[in-house]
């Protein structure tokens, strides 16, 4: 090994998420996602507890690959970093889960709030399409979002909020998926100054991504049950945080 560094790290915009069965690198600067087998993930482990990179931790197949990627990093010397986020895998449903299909017309609504949900999308569209820094445009934006806020949206706020971004996103020539609505809906709520928490988060078998609002109580906005299978992986806008 070398012509690989002795030592290395993980670099904090990678997030591990451990299933048992599998593990899987999500890269929140490119977006970039990679699954390791369970001997692969065995080696992850064991390489985070130390940093140290010799043949009895990883392969150096695996070792190069990751370095490549940017999921590990050169590093001056040994150190542990933060384990992966252990995440339930989901139960065997021998294809008989069933999941809502179709699309279904947001109701309509008021043409100002509309029009404001429209320009909150393109602004989500325009940050989230830069390839390869959209991932990380979209998380800058979504941080200075929330340093505008004076204080947490109601539910109702949020839900209707989300509403309109779906109603706007309906009439979009373009693809609006979760991570646009989502965007645009913490921009939409951030221009009353209201504040909302975005999740990004991950299910497995087969491994998918989500991203949605809650508020800062918890609870999903304008989410289906099935939600619940996500494990938050990244989360922002914690700051108006409420207990009741």
């Amino acid at each position: 090994m070398d012509d690989l560094p002795s030592f290395v790290t993980c670099p904090q915009a990678v997030r591990a998420v451990d299933f048992g069965h599998i593990l899987v690198l999500i890269d929140y600067r490119t977006g970039n996602v990679q699954a390791l087998q369970p001997s692969a993930a065995d080696q992850w482990n064991a390489l985070s507890r130390t940093g140290i990179l010799d043949r009895n931790r990883i392969a150096p197949a695996l070792g190069r690959r990751l370095l490549a990627l940017g999921l590990l990093a050169p590093a001056s010397g040994p150190g542990a970093w933060t384990s992966a986020l252990a995440a339930s895998s989901a139960q065997a449903s021998w294809g008989s889960t069933e999941h809502p299909a179709g699309v279904v017309r947001p109701p309509l609504g008021p043409f100002a709030e509309t029009l404001s949900a429209a320009a909150a999308l393109t602004v989500a569209f325009a940050a989230t399409r830069r390839q390869p820094t959209g991932m990380r445009r979209t998380l800058t934006l979504l941080s200075a979002a929330d340093a505008r806020t004076v204080r947490a949206a109601t539910l109702r706020e949020a839900t209707c909020a989300v509403t309109a971004v779906r109603r706007a996103g309906w009439y979009s020539p373009g693809r609006t998926a979760c991570l646009e609505e989502s965007v645009a809906a913490v921009l939409l709520l951030a221009s009353r100054r209201l504040g909302v928490r975005w999740c990004h988060g991950i299910a497995s078998d087969p491994i998918r991504l989500h991203a949605w609002v809650q508020t800062m109580n918890g609870d999903d906005v304008a989410e289906p049950f099935s939600t619940r299978a996500y494990t938050p992986v990244l989360t922002i806008g914690d700051r108006h945080h409420q207990h009741r």
